[in-house]
């Protein structure tokens, strides 16, 4: 089926034969042009190119373009072409040109082009008939590069050193030297307006494209990408962005195009390419087989998105299906059976709630410390107990020696064989256990800590126990449930971006009367309405016991409870008797 530009063109050009998405006809602009032989135009009219409608004619007697530039030279109503749009304002029709130019001194520097030079420009393809379209002369010892605005007329060049690109100067009115018409061949823009356009790094450059046919335009340097208005780009629709291969040159190009946005596409060097090879060079080097390397590239050329390419999206999600079915994430597990198959391992964020003196902080330090024995990393961030403590209650645990018998030193033999290998093996334990205890914690530290212990470990996961959710640092107490909120957020990007696996305390709400709610459930949580969007698992640990009871503390029992999950059905998850004096628990 024809679209609109293909039967503006049919219309237009009568005489046209179309074939494989190709129309041909005698250039309408030909004719009467110094008795020469009228030459061919050829309109591109594949729907699927970004070069969709874009004409040109074999003998370069006109510059080529798109539909609203064909309708311009050949003065039809714009009304009645693709595209138009009579609210568009463009670039430099506001500016009151200066009477005095430079075109007449331009055809005495065309004049003066040598035969080497004419040579130097042959090493890339570049013939004379592109030299003559683009005006670019020789003052005598410099290149002349006219920089022509949109009324067109050229009222500043630049002249550059044939063999040292870095030796230039600005000549003519030095108000068209400032970075807002730093800009070569500009008229192209409003050529190319709706269409597609090159934008490289380096007037040489803009050349070889020129020779292949295509519409461009040049900065003198990627510097002067940063002073490009992106305005001045708004009727183009596809950019195709190209600099030389150089760390400084590809960062501009990727600030330009993050500013510009999706229209851009960068041109992305081959990485066998040496570095600082630029188009010209190119050109230089692959002589015949240019056009293909070109096309090539642009095929590769990837639009700056703010979207993943749907190949990386894909081996993303592959690589991660491929994680999760290896050992190391199946065993991301907190080492109590029932707590594991209630939740299906330590995945995700998981909120645990309850009250002082529960045993919060006792049972995770218990569970990052098994999943640290495992090699696990985990990094427990700590503003309850401080390092020592954590310490000390995982030594007891590992000895099965209360920590008054540890200080004490009055132990027997095998006492202290055991206190020993624990001191080894909590030694060895602290290599995948790192306790963090800055109170000026940030997300972007949070990350940074991350993305040590994985490199240091290496290790696809990491474990991150926070001890206690109220107590992470916010600007200002007043506004703690937003700052709780916020960093919620936070956990929720860096578990989606890192694969972090969070348990997390949280503090439960009183009711009236001062006391805690005995059935739980989402709303026990104190401070935050976003917990139960946030967590993946939210739980809520009990005391089965009378706190004016005077039994014994190893006769203690706490019950989990899951109240709230993505995945899971919510009930109770087990039961925890204290393991006293040794700062445990053991699971029911």
């Amino acid at each position: 089926m024809s679209d609109v530009i293909t039967n503006f063109y049919l219309h237009q050009l009568p005489e046209a034969e179309l074939n494989n998405n190709i129309l041909q006809a005698p250039c309408p602009f030909c004719m009467g042009k110094k008795g020469e032989k009228q030459g061919r135009m050829v309109v591109f009219l594949n729907q699927e190119s970004f070069f969709h409608g874009y004409f040109r004619c074999l003998n370069r007697c006109v510059a080529g373009g798109f539909p609203l530039h064909f309708a311009r030279m050949r003065g039809i109503s714009l009304a009645e072409t693709p595209g138009y749009d009579p609210d568009r304002d463009y670039f430099g029709r506001e500016i009151d040109y200066p009477v005095k130019n430079l075109n007449n001194e331009l055809l005495s520097f065309t004049d003066k082009l040598t035969t080497e030079l004419h040579q130097s420009f042959q090493t890339g393809g570049v013939t004379p008939e592109v030299l003559a379209e683009l005006q670019i002369g020789y003052n005598g010892r410099y290149l002349v590069y006219p920089y022509v605005q949109a009324d067109g007329n050229c009222y500043a060049a630049r002249c550059v050193h044939p063999e040292r690109a870095e030796d230039f100067f600005w000549y003519g009115d030095e108000r068209f030297f400032t970075e807002k018409f730093r800009l070569f061949n500009t008229q192209e823009m409003e050529h190319c307006e709706n269409g597609t356009l090159f934008l490289v790094e380096g007037e040489q450059n803009l050349l070889p494209l020129k020779q292949l046919g295509l519409p461009g335009i040049a900065v003198p340097t990627a510097a002067d990408l940063e002073h490009l208005e992106p305005l001045r780009l708004a009727w183009i629709q596809t950019i195709f962005l190209w600099v030389n291969h150089n760390a400084e040159s590809e960062a501009m190009a990727k600030a330009f195009a993050t500013r510009v946005g999706y229209k851009v596409r960068i041109i992305r060097w081959p990485e066998d390419a040496p570095r600082n090879t630029s188009l010209f060079q190119l050109a230089t080097e692959t002589k015949a087989l240019l056009q293909k390397t070109v096309f090539a590239m642009i095929r590769e050329a990837h639009a700056f998105s703010p979207f993943p390419s749907p190949a990386g999206e894909y081996h993303t999600f592959n690589e991660r299906l491929r994680q999760e079915s290896d050992d190391t994430y199946t065993n991301l597990t907190s080492g109590f059976a029932k707590l594991d198959r209630a939740l299906g391992g330590i995945h995700g964020i998981n909120i645990v709630g309850g009250t002082p003196k529960a045993g919060k902080s006792a049972f995770f330090i218990q569970i990052a410390s098994a999943m640290a024995l495992r090699k696990l990393p985990v990094l427990y961030y700590d503003f309850e107990n401080g390092r020592q403590k954590i310490y000390a209650r995982t030594l007891c645990r590992l000895s099965r020696l209360s920590l008054e018998q540890i200080k004490g030193g009055t132990l027997s033999a095998e006492e202290r064989g055991r206190l020993q290998q624990a001191q080894q093996t909590l030694q060895h334990c602290l290599r995948w256990l790192r306790v963090v205890n800055d109170r000026k914690l940030t997300p972007e530290t949070m990350r940074r800590h991350i993305d040590f212990l994985r490199h240091e470990t290496r290790s696809d996961y990491t474990v991150v126990v926070i001890d206690s959710l109220h107590k992470l640092p916010f600007k200002d107490i007043s506004q703690q449930r937003s700052g709780i909120d916020g960093w919620l957020r936070q956990l929720e990007a860096i578990r989606d971006e890192l694969a972090v696996s969070f348990l997390v305390i949280s503090e439960l709400e009183r009711a009236a009367d001062g006391q805690f709610d005995r059935q739980p459930h989402l709303g026990s949580f104190k401070g935050s309405g976003d917990i139960g969007y946030s967590a993946d698992n939210a739980m809520v640990l009990l005391p089965n016991w009378d706190p004016f009871d005077n039994s014994p503390p190893e006769n203690r029992i706490n019950d989990l409870w899951l109240v709230a999950s993505r995945e899971r059905s919510p009930g109770k998850v087990g039961s925890y008797l204290l393991d006293f004096p040794y700062w445990g628990f053991t699971e029911v």
